[in-house]
C-alpha cells in the first residue's frame, strides 16, 4: 500500500512532467509502443491492463483493434485515465474478472511496484482464457536496479547487489521505490503460474533498459499447485 499512496501523492508530476503526456495519452518517453505493437499484436476483444496508471497505452492497444480496460490501485493515477479508458480501482491480486474472461493481458513497466508479482501473475492465468495472450514489459532484471549506475547511458556500470530486493534511485524510484527480482525468478514465476513464454524482446539501447515477453495461457490445467 505504501506504492499505492506514493503514486496517489506524484499523480499529476507523473502525468504532466514524467510522461509529458497529451490529453490522448500518446506519451512514450521510453519508446515502448513497438514491443506492445510486435508482442500483443491485433486482436479483438478486452485487453485488461494490469497497473494501468494514467492509461497512456489505451492508445496504442485500441489501434490493435483490441478494447482496452484497465485497473490500478492509485485513484489519483486513475483520475487521469477515466478520460482514456474504462478503469476499475482493484487489487492486480484480486482482479474483479470472471475465470477465463480476458482474451489478452498487459502489464507495462509495473512488476517492480508490486512486491507479490508472482501472485499478481497467479491471477492474470485465472482470468486469461485458455489461450490468451499475456504480455509484460518491465524493467530489465540484469541492468536496472540498486547495483546498476545508469548516470551515463553510454556505459552502464553493474556492481554488486543483483541478487538484492528493495532499491530506490534518483528520478521515478527516488518517489516510489522498487522491488528486484533476479532473471530466474522473474522467468520461473511466468512458469509457476502457467504462462508459457514464446517470444521475448529487449529495448533501451546498447546495455537495455527493458526486458519483455509474449506469454500464453496453458489454462487452470497448467498452473502450478
Amino acid at each position: 500500500m505504501a506504492t499505492t499512496a506514493a503514486y496517489d501523492e506524484i499523480a499529476d508530476w507523473y502525468e504532466h512532467e514524467f510522461l509529458g503526456a497529451t490529453g490522448e495519452g500518446h506519451a512514450d518517453p521510453l519508446v515502448l509502443g513497438d514491443l506492445i505493437d510486435d508482442l500483443l499484436g491485433e486482436g479483438t476483444g478486452p485487453c485488461l491492463e494490469i497497473g494501468c496508471g494514467t492509461g497512456i497505452h489505451a492508445a496504442r492497444v485500441r489501434g490493435l483493434g483490441r478494447t482496452p480496460v484497465g485497473v490500478d490501485l492509485a485513484a489519483g493515477m486513475l483520475g487521469h485515465a477515466r478520460g482514456r479508458l474504462p478503469v476499475a480501482r482493484a487489487d492486480a491480486e484480486r482482479l474483479p474478472f470472471r475465470d477465463g474472461s480476458m482474451p489478452a493481458v498487459l502489464a507495462v513497466m509495473v512488476h517492480t511496484d508490486m512486491p507479490r508479482y508472482p501472485a499478481v501473475l497467479q491471477e492474470v492465468a485465472r482470468v486469461l482464457r485458455p489461450g490468451g495472450v499475456f504480455v509484460h514489459i518491465g524493467v530489465h532484471p540484469c541492468f536496472c536496479g540498486g547495483f546498476a549506475d545508469r548516470s551515463d547511458p553510454d556505459r552502464v556500470v553493474v556492481r554488486p547487489g543483483y541478487l538484492g530486493g528493495h532499491w530506490t534511485d534518483q528520478g521515478l524510484r527516488d518517489k516510489v521505490g522498487a522491488t528486484h527480482r533476479p532473471l530466474p525468478e522473474l522467468l520461473h514465476a511466468f512458469l509457476d503460474a502457467g504462462l508459457a513464454p514464446e517470444r521475448f524482446a529487449e529495448a533501451g539501447g546498447a546495455t537495455p533498459l527493458v526486458l519483455a515477453a509474449r506469454t500464453r495461457s496453458a489454462g487452470r490445467a497448467g498452473r502450478k499447485r
